[in-house]
């Protein structure tokens, strides 16, 4: 559907959004055998709204509460040097320590794969942990490095010129994924 007031085109909505987020979650007790020894660690910022959410789903289904933390890659990103003073550093928020743990780390858009090695990177400084998975609600291709998510919400194809915005209630007031 696009609309025109915003000219973009929405390519999930909120049903789609939980429907991908319930799925995700048990994708993930799946391959995990469950909730044991599992923690889940979302990128800022939209990421972090993303883990909890499937926090409360895998809490709901295996009544185990899921450690949730918050990491800030900003720091850790290898085009620090270019965006310099445009860089806005946000405080991670790691109540725990990821040794031995089963992390799987969480964000809204992979796209050229560099936010995820940032934030593999800024894991080793909250402990090593004994498996490392990621989520992603969108994969829009253009990979630069080799970095593929173990769990994706929806492949949508782009082309660098367009921009895929994951908007979450807590943010943004919608559940959506629009492409502009």
């Amino acid at each position: 559907m696009t609309t025109k007031k915003e000219n973009v085109k929405v390519v999930m909505d909120e049903v789609e959004v939980t429907r991908v987020l319930n799925r995700i979650a048990h994708e993930i007790m799946e391959a995990n055998k469950g909730a044991q020894n599992l923690v889940l660690v979302g990128i800022m910022n939209r990421g972090v709204p993303l883990a909890k959410r499937l926090a409360k789903i895998i809490d709901q289904v295996e009544k185990v509460k899921v450690p949730v933390g918050a990491l800030d890659v900003s720091l850790y990103r290898d085009d620090l040097a270019k965006k310099g003073e445009y860089i806005t550093v946000r405080k991670s928020e790691m109540p725990f320590s990821v040794d031995d743990k089963i992390v799987v780390l969480v964000d809204d858009v992979i796209f050229a794969g560099r936010t995820a090695r940032a934030a593999l990177d800024g894991l080793k400084d909250y402990g090593r942990a004994a498996k490392v998975q990621l989520v992603s609600l969108v994969d829009r291709g253009h990979r630069e490095l080799p970095i593929h998510p173990n769990y994706t919400g929806k492949v949508i194809p782009t082309s660098n010129k367009e921009e895929v915005k994951v908007e979450v209630l807590e943010i943004d007031g919608a559940d959506r994924v629009v492409l502009r």
